[in-house]
C-alpha cells in the first residue's frame, strides 16, 4: 500500500487541530456542527443546545477556529460557526494513511461510509 507523504507544516497543522479537539466541550461544539452540516450553527443555538456559559464558548469557539477546525461567518450581528470540512477531511486521510491503512490496523472502509439523515441530508 502506497503511503502519502504530508509535509512536518500539515502535521503540525493537524497536530493543533487534535490538541483543539482534546477538550470535552470542545468535541461536544464539532460533534454538534458535524450534526449541522452543511448550514452550521449560530453561537446562541449552539450556547442553548449544550448548555456551555456565553464566554466560556466564545473561549472554545475561538480555540477551534485559531486551530483550524471550525471556519465562521459574520451575518449581520450573528457568528455561525461551520466545521472546516476540508481541513477535517485532511486530518482523518493524514490519520488513515500515516497511521492505520498502511499497518493494516484499520480498514478505512469502515469509517467512511454514506450515513443518510433526516431530510435528505
Amino acid at each position: 500500500m502506497e503511503i502519502l507523504a504530508y509535509d512536518d507544516d500539515a502535521a503540525g497543522d493537524y497536530a493543533e487541530m487534535m490538541s483543539a479537539m482534546g477538550n470535552e466541550q470542545r468535541l461536544r461544539i464539532v460533534r454538534l456542527l458535524l450534526f449541522a452540516h452543511p448550514a452550521g450553527m449560530v453561537a446562541g443555538d449552539i450556547q442553548g443546545e449544550l448548555g456551555i456559559p456565553g464566554s466560556t464558548l466564545s473561549h472554545h469557539l475561538e480555540k477551534l477556529k485559531n486551530a483550524g477546525v471550525v471556519t465562521v461567518k459574520r451575518e449581520g450581528t450573528y457568528l455561525r460557526y461551520m466545521v472546516n470540512c476540508p481541513g477535517m477531511e485532511g486530518l482523518l486521510r493524514f490519520l488513515f494513511a500515516e497511521c492505520c491503512t498502511g499497518s493494516g490496523a484499520v480498514d478505512p472502509s469502515c469509517c467512511f461510509v454514506t450515513v443518510k439523515r433526516k431530510g435528505g441530508r
